[in-house]
């Protein structure tokens, strides 16, 4: 290809300048009709007169974007793109920069704030204006760029042409973004003027908004005087607003009171929102983000009376929310207020109903988890629909520009005839600039790629990360059931508590690619500590760490050892004739890498695969796997920075070794 387009160039060079003029006409005709502009007219003259219909069509489609943004995003990026393929290769940037800016929102509102960034900064370059700037100054708040949206907006605010509302929006923005790098009297001082504003102008619905923000930052630099003042102002507006915004405040002003551990307020409060909850007419609930549910205040309450240790006054009110998050499919909150309720029960003394309610939360948890990995793989399906319509649109705004690029290429070919040199360079530069720009594209095409490889792999690892062995939970439950038919309630009641402490380690745990490996340690301490509980008679346990192994120093995978100690006790040492012996070392092997070994003296890998029946085997190997890919990923996001090996520790295949190499950072 490359010596062909060598010769297409050598070959344009060498025609004579006359055969290239007397079939210059019919080129260029062609090449202006193929842009867009009839033969024979010049730029100036051509205005199509359908040029006010495809307007109100522009209009119209942005308009339909804008209904589906909420309920239909695929629909919504369609209109959009529909919206910027209508315009061809008109040079009408106001209508293409409203496109972007409708992209931009949408990004915007599905909670896609760097391609907002982009969409709203490619709006503005094509066309600048206000709004755009207020929202993009807005999204680099929501993504967390603070000083971006200062140094936006800040050139701006002596500029004219505001309306108040506008002024309003800018100043409050600044004040978010001066909050957001912990600069409270600045934020205060923004929000203010901002309220002046709002006052100033009868602007009655942003009046609370504003004295709510202002509490908000009152209350993070710990000035509760301040805070609960603006509060009840907030608080007091919004009643005289509408219910749902008096809702959305009341709870705010008591989750302040919960914060600053007032109790009995935060419980008056609360009661009144659900009075509230129950009044609200049809179709005027508080909005979905705000979190405001029956479940959810009744939690909230039950939260609060457990706090001053009232158990009898939470038990009706958890019992509640878990009844009606149970009837909404509210499984978040259901999870929460029956892991509550069991530990109430618990802590009373009623063992069984604390149990049965135990038991209702793990088989929540794993409903939850699976949930939770059908919104990934929902989460990942719309991300691939977003990267498509935006590969789209991105298709579109180059052909654009090709196509204005034709036009002008022809425009300039029929004026200037005589210059034959200067549109061979012409045409020259072009190639290049497309070889540029197609380099440029694969570039682009290439980091999307690796951008997309990193994001399956966070995907993946939190789906392995997610997953517990239940057998472990299973066996730990029943343990806890012989317990009480021996009428051993202590031991049960023991056994419970480092069980609960367990879980609720490894679930604080499960969000995180790695933890200090002293809290590893903590963990395996307990899990034998109750495998122990469970086999006195089967094995005695040692976890030795040697003295110059800084703990802290290094981390590692949570729970990525814990499948390897429940292989030696369940299917090494469990088959034991005699008492074995288990044991967990940590010691140095280089200036930055530590040695994990694993062994036990138990009947070793083949004798324990002959005794295993096919279930055992298939959960096994599914284990495994799940470690292998585990650290698979992490080495490819981390470096390599985890070995394993597993060999049989006598020469007759008894006893096993697992040896982990850790490399710190």
């Amino acid at each position: 290809m490359g010596r062909n387009l060598f010769f297409a160039i050598c070959l344009m060079l060498a025609t004579p300048a006359a055969a290239q003029q007397d079939s210059l006409r019919p080129a260029q005709n062609e090449a202006l009709e193929e842009a867009g502009q009839p033969a024979g007219r010049s730029a100036a003259g051509n205005r199509d007169a359908s040029g006010e219909n495809l307007g109100a069509l522009h209009r119209s489609l942005l308009d339909s974007a804008e209904a589906y943004m909420a309920g239909n995003i695929r629909k919504s990026l369609d209109f959009v793109t529909r919206s910027i393929e209508i315009l061809g290769n008109r040079s009408n940037r106001r209508e293409l920069a409203r496109s972007l800016t409708k992209l931009g929102e949408i990004y915007q509102f599905h909670r896609q704030y760097d391609l907002a960034v982009n969409s709203y900064r490619e709006s503005i370059e094509t066309a600048p204006s206000m709004r755009t700037t207020l929202l993009l100054g807005s999204a680099y708040v929501l993504n967390g760029d603070y000083q971006a949206a200062l140094d936006l907006l800040d050139p701006e605010r002596g500029r004219p042409g505001w309306t108040p509302d506008q002024l309003a929006d800018l100043h409050e923005i600044m004040g978010d973004a001066h909050r957001g790098l912990d600069r409270v009297n600045t934020a205060v001082s923004f929000y203010e003027y901002a309220l002046t504003i709002a006052d100033k102008n009868q602007m009655a619905a942003r009046v609370p908004d504003l004295n709510s923000k202002i509490a908000e930052a009152f209350d993070q630099a710990n000035r509760t005087q301040e805070a609960e003042a603006y509060y009840g102002n907030s608080l007091r507006q919004a009643r005289e607003q509408n219910p749902a915004r008096a809702l959305r405040e009341s709870e705010k002003v008591a989750d302040f009171y919960s914060k600053r551990s007032r109790y009995p307020e935060e419980i008056a409060l609360r009661k009144q929102s659900l009075e509230q909850l129950r009044n609200l007419p049809p179709g005027r609930e508080a909005p979905a983000q705000d979190s405001i549910t029956p479940q959810g205040v009744n939690f909230k309450i039950g939260q609060a009376y457990l706090a001053q240790d009232k158990q009898e006054e939470a038990i009706p009110f958890l019992a509640q929310s878990m009844a009606e998050a149970s009837s909404r499919g509210d499984l978040a909150v259901e999870k929460d207020a029956t892991r509550r309720l069991s530990e109430v029960y618990r802590n009373r003394g009623d063992y069984k109903r604390a149990l049965e309610l135990y038991q209702q939360y793990v088989a929540l948890v794993d409903t939850l988890y699976t949930r939770k990995e059908q919104e990934l793989e929902q989460a990942a399906r719309f991300s691939r629909e977003m990267a498509s319509s935006q590969s789209r649109i991105r298709t579109l705004e180059q052909e654009r520009e090709l196509s204005q690029s034709k036009y002008d290429l022809a425009l300039a070919e029929q004026r200037l005839t005589g210059e034959i040199n200067k549109r061979q360079k012409y045409i020259i530069y072009s190639l290049i600039f497309g070889l540029l720009l197609t380099g440029l594209a694969a570039f682009l095409y290439y980091r999307s790629n690796r951008q997309k490889e990193l994001a399956n792999h966070l995907l993946a690892l939190k789906g392995l990360r997610s997953q517990m062995n239940p057998h472990f939970i299973f066996n730990a439950l029943n343990s806890v059931n012989n317990f009480i038919a021996r009428n051993d309630e202590r031991s049960a009641n023991r056994y419970l508590s480092d069980f609960s402490l367990l879980m609720r380690t490894v679930l604080e745990h499960s969000e995180k690619d790695f933890i200090p490996l002293s809290e590893e340690l903590e963990l395996l301490e307990l899990y034998l500590k109750l495998e122990h509980d469970r086999f006195p008679d089967k094995f005695d346990y040692q976890i030795e760490v040697a003295p110059e192994v800084d703990v802290e120093a290094y981390h590692i995978p949570p729970m990525l050892l814990q499948p390897y100690l429940e292989n030696a006790v369940w299917h090494g040492l469990r088959y034991k004739e005699e008492k074995g012996f288990l044991k967990v070392e940590v010691r140095p092997i280089g200036p930055r890498t530590i040695s994990i070994s694993i062994s036990d003296n138990g009947v070793g890998r083949k004798r324990s695969a002959a005794l295993k029946t096919k279930n055992q085997q298939r959960q096994k190997s599914r284990g495994m796997g799940n470690i292998r890919r585990r650290i698979e990923i992490l080495n490819q996001m981390y470096g390599d920075r985890i070995a394993v090996s597993v060999y049989d520790l006598n020469p007759d295949g008894s006893g096993t070794r697992v040896v982990l190499n850790l490399r710190s950072k």
